[in-house]
């Protein structure tokens, strides 16, 4: 086995993009041995055969987990606990489960009861995606240079979460370790609420039904561009609105703040202070690219 090898046997659990995705950048680094998928849908996981994404698979969690070192979890976040009950008759002492679950609070509330000694979690979230799914949208590049954030808790093994740090920085990515309830918030505002905003302007667009033909049909790049990320998968969406419904909806209220803001502007035809809304705006985000 080559000396680079950092988990001779890894699990995928739910093979999309997420997991297919740093399945085949280990492979492209030469940093895993046998990569394991497990999936509901048996035609995806025989493209991600294909494709090279994983050796082997099963459609069983516990099958699939046995004899793993890592096991990757990157199902629906609700998933996650009852996916976690079924692997843990098949694990060997010693395993380590993480996963790439957008909210953690609710993640670990969920996992950490379950683990008996000698199998460890270590809490992670890698910040990268795009609005495809399937074994299909998988490629190797997806992490590189994109921050991934570990929520350890007090109970969190040392070494199991130095093993999960170096897998996510092999595969390209900044590493970061934060509190769950600080996640939970940051991600709550840079990405739950965009997707939620995302969803409500396509809604309130293709229901607007003062004409014949759908006005959809006329959008162009900046709507296109903007509302992107309402393909992304409803189940997924739908499971993280549920998990981190407090931190959402205090960002959902500050957007509203902002927007009844901008809306009175609007309807005082005050020029001065649309300008200045939106110059406010503008290098607010000039400054992170």
């Amino acid at each position: 086995m080559s000396d680079n090898i950092l988990i001779p046997r890894l699990a995928i659990i739910g093979v999309g993009l997420i997991g297919g995705s740093l399945a085949l950048a280990l492979k492209e680094a030469g940093a895993v041995g046998e990569v394991i998928g497990c999936g509901r849908g048996k035609p995806n996981l025989e493209k991600a055969i294909e494709l090279g994404v994983i050796d082997t698979y099963s459609r069983d969690p516990l099958e699939a987990v046995v004899d793993a070192d890592v096991i990757f979890l990157a199902t629906p976040v609700k998933t996650l606990g009852a996916v976690t009950q079924q692997c843990l008759p098949g694990l060997k002492p010693g395993a380590v489960i993480t996963d790439g679950g957008s909210v953690k609070g609710d993640v670990v509330r969920m996992i950490e009861p379950l683990l008996p000694a000698g199998i460890h979690f270590v809490p992670g979230h890698p910040i990268a995606g795009t609005e495809n799914s399937g074994a299909e949208a998988a490629f190797s590049s997806l992490y590189r240079g994109k921050r991934c954030i570990l929520t350890p808790t007090e109970n969190t093994d040392p070494q199991a979460l130095e093993l999960i740090e170096r897998m996510w920085r092999t595969v390209g990515s900044d590493v970061v370790r934060m509190p769950q309830e600080k996640h939970d918030k940051v991600l709550a505002a840079i990405s739950h609420l965009p997707h939620m905003v995302a969803y409500s302007l396509v809604n309130a667009v293709g229901s607007y039904d003062h004409y014949e033909e759908n006005i959809l049909e006329y959008s162009a790049g900046g709507f296109r561009d903007f509302t992107r990320i309402a393909s992304s998968d409803p189940t997924m969406w739908r499971d993280i609105a549920e998990t981190n419904r407090e931190a959402l909806l205090e960002m959902m209220e500050r957007f509203e703040s902002s927007f009844a803001e901008l809306k009175v502007d609007i309807a005082e035809g005050n020029g001065d202070k649309l300008f200045e809304f939106f110059l406010r705006s503008k290098q607010l985000r000039d400054a992170i690219l």
